[in-house]
């Protein structure tokens, strides 16, 4: 089964996890850029990256390469912001036809709300359920076994579905 991970990352956490799941699996993957970047630090943003999310947004993207057709899989990483989606995912979803696809998600966070904004994932994409998801506790600032261990667990999940 052809598997394409489809990430946005801000800190290095879900681009961390990304390669770490690509590795193990063998799976492709693609990096998605908001032409206008995001705040990195202190309060905005938190405040930016936060009201994006929550409003929904959906941002421009750098020029990318998707063809659809070559994948019976997507699996979608993000880090979440306030309980949701990050706008470059939105965005993706927003301008490529996923019908007839499997669809599985990974989100790294610090605190809480993953399993908030995998709802809004399903939401979004139009579909009742993700075929695995994974919670991750911020993989790459805060290296951790138990993140590791659910890194070959995803794997195998994804693996025992093809």
């Amino acid at each position: 089964m052809n598997t394409l991970i489809v990430y946005y990352s801000m800190g290095g956490n879900t681009e961390y996890a990304a390669e770490q799941i690509a590795g193990a699996c063998g799976f492709e993957t693609l990096r998605l850029k908001p032409v206008k970047k995001y705040p990195d630090r202190g309060f905005r943003k938190f405040f930016w990256g936060g009201t994006s999310a929550v409003m929904a947004e959906t941002p421009e993207l750098e020029p990318y390469i998707f063809n659809a057709d070559s994948y019976d899989r997507i699996i979608f990483g993000f880090p979440v912001w306030a309980g949701n989606v990050t706008p470059p995912i939105r965005t993706f979803i927003k301008e490529n036809d996923l019908s007839g696809k499997r669809i599985a998600a990974f989100a790294c966070q610090s605190g809480s709300g993953a399993e908030k904004a995998f709802e809004k994932l399903k939401a979004a994409i139009g579909i009742d359920a993700l075929e695995a998801e994974q919670v991750l506790i911020d993989p790459k600032a805060k290296p951790d076994p138990e993140n590791d261990r659910k890194i070959r667990e995803f794997c195998t999940k994804l693996q025992q579905g093809s």
